[in-house]
């Protein structure tokens, strides 16, 4: 029987460390353990990977301090902009959507687009109709809008040489009936273009599982990812060049590096249990328990190499 195990990360970002204070960097904590009993719950008791992910998941969306859900940042409009994407690795159904108001947890809706819907992705108004016609929960715009938020976006605007914060969460899971799942959400980059489209909600591009390979989720410069295609990377590699998934994201952080420029990171499962965390930043906010092995937790990049 392979272990059973669920990754999550909640933002890969190169920053000044002073600029995590010690009670933000306590927040971070308590939400990475918070969302990863969420989902290891669900596996532990012997259910789906694609369960576990999307718990996961709707944790960091509910919490604040993560740029998804509640915690979105705020585009140029000084509006919230939230994408996610899901996929089931045993099926390889899929769903996703972009640009995307109101609603509360848009890996939620990503999933409800895969099981319910004749097509696998969904944007703006046209996703946020099929969540109302599903009776998912939706919140006023002041729900999304936090004051680090606000704050942040007048700065952006104030400020054109401030460098845009930009984070994502995910997470990956392999269950006790060796099924792989994925799910990546993101409230984007602060200030913004209205309609831009990251990495995360692109299948191949932010997500992407297959039970033969590994299941990934990408945290970074979406640009960058979307454009070398990272997370399908992962999984090419795994499946056609025999690598583990560690050395696959490995390779993907160094793929074509003079073009491919920004920060970069993973995490990834295979269907044996292995598990993967890698970025070329020095932040890499991330956690994750295998069966009933002690669960593991981190904020900073060095923090995996101990």
């Amino acid at each position: 029987m392979p272990k059973y195990a669920l990754v999550l990360h909640g933002g890969a970002v190169t920053m000044d460390p002073s600029s995590i204070s010690p009670e933000k960097e306590a927040a971070l904590r308590e939400g990475l353990q918070a969302a990863l009993k969420a989902g290891w719950k669900i596996l532990h008791r012997g259910g789906s990977a694609l369960d576990a992910v999307e718990a996961t998941v709707n944790s960091l969306e509910n919490n604040e301090n993560f740029n998804s859900g509640r915690g979105s940042s705020l585009n140029l409009q000084g509006e919230v902009q939230m994408d996610a994407s899901i996929m089931d690795g045993r099926t390889l159904q899929a769903g996703a959507v972009n640009s995307v108001r109101y609603v509360k947890n848009p890996v939620t809706l990503a999933r409800t687009v895969m099981e319910k819907c004749e097509h696998v992705y969904l944007s703006g108004d046209g996703a946020i109709e099929f969540a109302l016609e599903h009776g998912l929960t939706m919140e006023a715009v002041h729900y999304f809008e936090t004051e680090k938020t606000r704050q942040e976006w007048l700065e952006i605007v104030m400020d054109e040489a401030k460098v845009p914060q930009k984070d994502t969460v995910g997470a990956v899971a392999l269950d006790q009936d060796g099924n792989l799942a994925v799910a990546t959400s993101t409230g984007g980059i602060e200030g913004q273009r209205k309609g831009r489209v990251g990495d995360s909600p692109v299948i191949g591009g932010g997500s992407y599982a297959a039970n033969e390979a590994c299941a990934v989720s990408c945290t970074g410069d979406g640009e960058v990812l979307l454009r070398g295609a990272l997370a399908h990377e992962v999984y090419a590699l795994v499946k056609y060049k025999g690598l583990s998934v560690q050395e696959a994201c490995k390779e993907a952080v160094q793929l074509r590096a003079e073009d491919l420029k920004g920060d970069k990171g993973f995490i990834a499962i295979d269907t044996d249990g292995n598990i993967a965390i890698e970025s070329n930043t020095n932040v890499m906010r991330c956690a994750y328990r295998i069966e009933d092995e002690e669960p593991f937790v981190a904020v900073w990049r060095e923090e995996l190499d101990k």
